[in-house]
């Protein structure tokens, strides 16, 4: 080819441009912007989410009252004597006997405090074989699962010599405990397992070692980086381990993908025959400007997630849009530098059994297109209209089972079904205790909270939660006279099943308050606890849909309007990614909540789809899918610049891309997927319907409904309306260097028009 210079305008060609002639300080730069990241972060320190921030509704409103009064609530727990035998009594002797040794036991670790009997508060189930010890645990809640260690092996070591009872402890720290390791053990598994799983799927793609770590080494920089900045970002808005977890998923999926573009498509053009220096500039100006583009979409997205007023929520998605925009800087920066310099050592570490096979591939299907997918294609292109009505309908069918989603926060035995002892031990208080183990709690603050009246209203509540039917009792009344504040613990009917105990929540807020407490002026009588905690998140989300839903469409539709100047490119994107948000949430209720093949995800009897996911999973499906759709519309686009026809445009751009998309996309599948063999539903459910999401989105949307719905549309996929002109052109950052042939078919020439 021709010596020519070519002036390549747009921000990710001239970012590449001058990475690649100063190299070394493009490295430099990025190197120093790592550890000053991590630095500051590691000085900062980070904040995190209060307890009073995560919560909405009357549980904020109580956690509040608690947190001004300067009560530090503790973690209560409570040790469950049961009767083997349906002979033995809580009365008798040997039973009395096991109650006495467990009581011995926690006092002699000097980490509880305020033990009662059952014999004292009088829990002891209708039956008598069972009853409870119940005591609190010293120091902080918060950290309370740190030190119950010792009480769980005191508790453990009663049981010997009590053979006729059973003797187990449940509570707030020791549930703390549980999940903390779970959800450690669960992510330490994950993230060791990603980054080997990726590294083995890119040794593949490339078949080259150095190729195959640059991607996964801008993936780690950039999380580090971002751990660092969400240090410093916390002190404004604090951030939590459920941020941190998200960040390091989305880090991984964005930071692999963007690298694998760019390098895909430079290696692309060196087999052209284009030398190295060309190479890159059009691999700046063609898959740097996608990644721009892709990044800035999945960023908006993630900001989605800021409107929805809850803090966990805040802090998952300004965490996601740091990593996102880190790797889309690093990929269009540190990657033409890091390029530039290694040259052909790129190709070092060749496989050579990987390197015959590629080498094969590449010889037999030529200009870097997939045969696979060039048969799928020729298939579809035939016959669009039969292309897109069987693939609209599977993906309708899939999302159908959506329509009845019922959202909620799992219980314990939802969470981690029958794998830990714990959950037994839940499943049996609660059938002994019917809401014992996670009791209502109204927090009753009064100007003074022994008066009269006072004292008369809670009472009466005490009495009506009962008459009404929405406890069985025993409801316990707390007092905090200095503070003026009163805690009342109310079991609520239907324990663990949450529509029934949801139904007792409502009468306790709907009838007994008001009837009893309400009728005393000045008083507060806000009700929290577990139940309504998932009442209250779930109303608080509900509310938030729409203004997430509309930021996020809108959003994402200007930006894909404004990069490809297509108003129909612009629609088109939008719906399809919806279609596949939609067959995404259809599997997760069909597997989750109906069970149709639970079993092969470990998932049964769960019933519901964790409260926070539908919404989480809408903000990263839409983000993450941009990713791959921007990334073919592109090479579409650029192919029909060139002079290539509508058709001839489709068929390159996809069969070209296929590759990429297909090793990013068994990329994520696979590290979504490690989620799905975790321990906790709530991570497989996110597994599981992330996978299942990227899944379509790289087959049935990618391969056959875009490519046939474009065809379809012909000349009017670049209907761009004149009342739209005075929009500004982001359009410029394609490719100018020699174009391929045009491909002559019958839709004739089209010449693109500069605006």
């Amino acid at each position: 080819m021709g010596k020519r210079e070519t002036r390549v305008r747009g921000l990710a060609a001239r970012a590449g441009g001058w990475s690649a002639r100063h190299r070394w300080a493009a490295v430099g730069i990025w190197v120093l912007f790592v550890v000053l990241a991590m630095g500051l972060g590691s000085a900062a320190g980070r904040v995190d989410v209060k307890d009073s921030d995560q919560l909405s509704g009357e549980t904020h409103t109580a956690a509040r009252i608690v947190e001004d009064a300067g009560i530090d609530e503790p973690a209560s727990e409570s040790v469950l004597v049961q009767a083997k035998d349906r002979s033995l009594k809580a009365t008798d002797a040997a039973f009395r006997s096991a109650v006495s040794a467990v009581v011995r036991a926690v006092e002699a670790t000097g980490e509880v405090t305020d033990v009662t009997t059952p014999y004292d508060t009088g829990t002891i189930s209708e039956d008598g074989r069972s009853a409870l010890v119940q005591f609190d645990m010293r120091g902080e809640a918060d950290t309370a699962g740190e030190r119950v260690e010792p009480v769980l092996r005191a508790v453990e070591k009663a049981g010997e010599g009590h053979e006729a009872v059973r003797i187990e402890e449940i509570g707030g720290a020791s549930m703390m405990k549980t999940f903390d390791d779970a959800f450690g053990d669960d992510f330490r598994k994950a993230e060791y397992s990603a980054v080997p799983v990726a590294l083995g799927i890119l040794l593949i793609a490339f078949g080259a070692l150095v190729a195959a770590l640059l991607p996964v080494a801008l993936a780690v920089t950039a999380i580090m980086a971002t751990m660092g900045l969400m240090g410093v970002v916390s002190h404004v808005m604090p951030m939590s381990d459920t941020a941190n977890s998200v960040m390091l998923l989305v880090g991984l999926a964005v930071g692999v993908d963007y690298c694998l573009f760019y390098l895909r498509r430079e290696r692309e053009e060196r087999a052209a025959g284009r030398d190295a220096q060309t190479a890159l500039r059009i691999a700046a100006a063609t898959s740097g400007r996608a990644i721009v583009v892709s990044g800035v979409t999945v960023c908006v997205a993630m900001a989605g997630m800021l409107f929805t007023g809850l803090a966990e929520f805040e802090a998952m998605g300004l965490a996601s849009l740091m990593v996102v925009a880190v790797a889309m800087v690093g990929s269009v920066t540190v990657l033409p530098a890091l390029l530039s310099l290694l040259g052909e050592r790129v190709e070092k570490g060749r496989v050579p059994f990987l390197r015959r096979r590629n080498a094969h591939q590449r010889a037999s299907r030529g200009n870097g297109e997939s045969r696979l997918w060039t048969a799928v294609l020729r298939r579809v292109l035939a016959r669009p209209v039969l292309s897109v009505v069987v693939a609209t309908g599977a993906l309708l069918a899939l999302a159908a089972p959506a329509v009845g989603m019922k959202t909620q926060n799992l219980t314990l035995d939802q969470e981690f079904g029958d794998s830990l002892p714990i959950v037994q031990t839940y499943n049996r208080i609660n059938e002994a205790f019917p809401g014992g183990s996670e009791p209502a709690e109204v927090v009753v603050k009064a100007a003074d909270i022994n008066a009269p009246e006072v004292k008369h209203a809670l009472a009466g509540f005490k009495e009506r939660a009962i008459s009404s039917g929405a406890s069985r009792g025993p409801v316990e009344i707390r007092l905090h006279d200095e503070q003026n504040i009163a805690f009342v613990y109310v079991p609520l009917v239907g324990g663990s099943d949450q529509d029934e105990a949801g139904a007792s929540l409502e009468k306790l807020r709907d009838e007994v308050r008001p009837a009893t407490l309400g009728t005393v002026d000045g008083v507060e009588a806000p009700i929290t606890g577990q139940v309504a905690g998932s009442h209250d998140f779930n109303e608080q989300l509900v509310g938030s849909v729409v203004p997430v839903f509309v930021f996020v469409v809108v959003f994402a539709f200007l930006l894909i309007l404004l990069s490809f100047r297509s108003l129909t490119v612009a629609v088109t994107s939008i719906v399809l990614n919806l279609l596949s948000v939609g067959a995404a949430y259809g599997i997760l209720v069909a597997v989750f909540q109906h069970g149709w093949g639970a079993s092969l995800v470990g998932a049964e009897g769960v019933g519901a789809i964790i409260t926070w996911l539908p919404l989480f999973l809408f903000v990263i499906l839409f983000g993450l899918s941009m990713d791959y759709h921007v990334f073919v519309v592109s090479r579409i686009r650029e192919a029909r610049l060139r002079g290539r026809t509508t058709t001839d445009a489709i068929r390159h751009g996809v069969v070209t891309t296929a590759g990429v998309v297909t090793s990013a996309a068994v990329i994520m599948v696979a590290v979504f997927a490690i989620f799905g063999t975790l321990s906790m539903q709530s991570m497989k459910q996110m597994g599981v319907g992330l996978a299942a999401a990227v899944l379509i989105d790289a087959t049935v949307i990618r391969g056959v409904l875009l490519p046939a719905v474009m065809a379809l549309l012909g000349e009017r996929n670049w209907y761009f309306p004149t009342c739209l002109r005075w929009l500004p052109d982001m359009t410029h950052d394609e490719a100018l260097e020699e174009p391929a042939p045009a491909s002559r078919g019958g839709e004739g020439e089209y010449a693109p028009v500069r605006v």
